[in-house]
């Protein structure tokens, strides 16, 4: 046993709970980890309020998380990629929901683990996997080219900062849309802010009179508005609006575990191109507020529960 926040029933943060639960058996090609932090996302709300029981089995009582960071203290036989005293790091979504990250330890296949980056504590590595998957298979897929121009929406947020830094990497200049008060980070990441809602076709062609050759959409409903400022060939993906991307030629990504992927994100952050924003840490203990927090919007970066 091992002790995990949970809950047993669907509903918002307050049906969470912290206690004893089973962890998944070791396995052939299985990692144990003691966990150093496990980072939040939007999608464990969504979880958490049945949104998501449609397209995965859940299993009660549900631990909830798909972040994790933390050392490797038992590996499988078959596993030769991370070793016992290694500090890994993983994006645990598994095909049937139940078994996540906020605990004190998980086990979890080697398919979803990777090295962390040396450079970055285990707390904040435990804030990288989700978001930075998300936006490297993202941008990944739209084929950047040199110069061209790209408008990200919600680029404070934490799909948003990393793929801001991903496109300026493949050399893109980079328009975010963000509330005025991070728009001093955004300039810090290389990002030209402008702000949200009404006036938003103004205060982007003020920037790129063109127009701009890419849209990522990272918050929905902002497609429409977007297609007047996409210059003749320009492309849209998303990550909330399947339908809107791919009617329009575009790319839609729900992201995948990737162990490879997690790797290369751990080289970026190593090598200085890539840097993480944790919003905060709190403990196990305070994951409903955690939840509460992160569901009211407006963090910046991501936030990160602690056993």
């Amino acid at each position: 046993m091992t002790r995990a926040v949970y809950y047993e029933e669907f509903g918002g943060p307050d049906v969470l709970r912290i206690g004893e639960v089973q962890p998944l058996p070791m396995g052939p090609d299985t990692v144990r980890i003691t966990v150093a932090g496990a980072g939040i996302n939007p999608v464990d709300y969504k979880v958490m309020r049945g949104s998501l029981t449609g397209a995965f089995e859940h299993h009660f009582p549900l631990v909830p998380g798909w972040d994790v960071a933390g050392e490797a203290t038992a590996v499988g036989p078959s596993v030769s990629e991370v070793a016992v005293g290694d500090t890994v790091f993983a994006y645990a979504r598994l095909d049937v929901i139940g078994h996540g990250t906020i605990a004190d330890e998980v086990v979890l296949p080697i398919r979803t683990v990777a090295k962390a980056p040396d450079m970055i504590d285990p707390v904040s590595a435990a804030g990288v996997p989700l978001t930075g998957l998300t936006a490297l298979q993202l941008i990944r897929r739209l084929h950047l080219r040199l110069g061209e121009t790209v408008l990200v929406h919600n680029a404070s947020g934490g799909v948003g900062q990393f793929a801001c830094q991903l496109a300026r990497l493949a050399g893109a200049r980079v328009i975010g849309t963000a509330s005025p008060g991070n728009h001093d980070h955004l300039r810090s990441l290389g990002v030209e802010p402008v702000a949200y809602g009404g006036g938003l076709e103004e205060s982007v062609r003020a920037l790129a009179p063109e127009g701009v050759d890419v849209v990522v959409d990272l918050i929905g409903g902002v497609l429409d508005d977007s297609d007047r400022l996409l210059t003749p060939g320009g492309r849209v993906g998303s990550i909330t609006d399947a339908q809107g991307a791919l009617s329009r030629g575009g790319v839609y990504v729900f992201v995948r575990p990737s162990r490879d992927d997690l790797a290369d994100l751990a080289q970026l952050i190593d090598a200085g191109d890539l840097r993480v924003d944790i919003a905060g840490t709190l403990p196990f203990e305070q994951a409903a507020d955690a939840y509460h927090r992160l569901e009211d919007g407006h963090v910046r970066g991501k936030l990160v529960l602690t056993p």
